[in-house]
């Protein structure tokens, strides 16, 4: 797969839609050409304990923040005709659909792929299929692991490699 869009979201809570921040990474001929990441006002807005421990995010980041459809109308034009991929895509697929409902707009079935699945059957040998494992072991340092953009870079590298 040599054009796509690698994405990553943060979530508040353990709610799906609440989305507090997402990273884009556009590639295209195998190439990063474009990157994208925002701050997102979650929905509902509170911050569970435990996702702040792991993104480092709370209220505090995401008060001034813009709602999730004033940040996917930037998105929109910079993914249109790629399909998405994500590390673990479950999750990031159940979040794009939960927010597109919450928000009661018409979700255009993305197409996904997983850059997990692919590494846990391209990549047996390894300890575990985390993200920053096996971003390592297609020769990626992962610096900022739960940054939503740094994230997505390391999926679109591993995709890159992989896919």
């Amino acid at each position: 797969m040599k054009d796509f869009a690698a994405i990553d979201f943060e979530t508040a809570n353990y709610q799906r839609s609440s989305v507090c921040s997402v990273g884009i990474i556009i590639v295209r001929n195998g190439e990063f050409v474009d990157s994208y990441y925002s701050l997102i006002q979650p929905e509902p807005n509170y911050y569970n304990y435990w996702c702040t421990e792991v993104h480092g995010l709370c209220r505090q980041d995401t008060e001034d923040a813009p709602v999730f459809p004033v940040v996917w109308k930037q998105i929109e034009p910079l993914i249109n005709g790629l399909p998405l991929v994500a590390h673990n895509s479950p999750f990031d697929e159940g979040c794009l659909k939960a927010v597109f409902q919450v928000y009661q707009m018409d979700y255009p079935d993305y197409d996904f792929f997983d850059t997990l699945c692919v590494s846990r059957r391209k990549l047996p040998e390894l300890e575990n299929h985390q993200l920053q494992t096996v971003a390592a072991a297609c020769g990626y340092n992962l610096e900022n692991h739960h940054h939503a953009l740094a994230d997505a870079e390391a999926c679109a590298w591993i995709a890159r490699e992989l896919l």
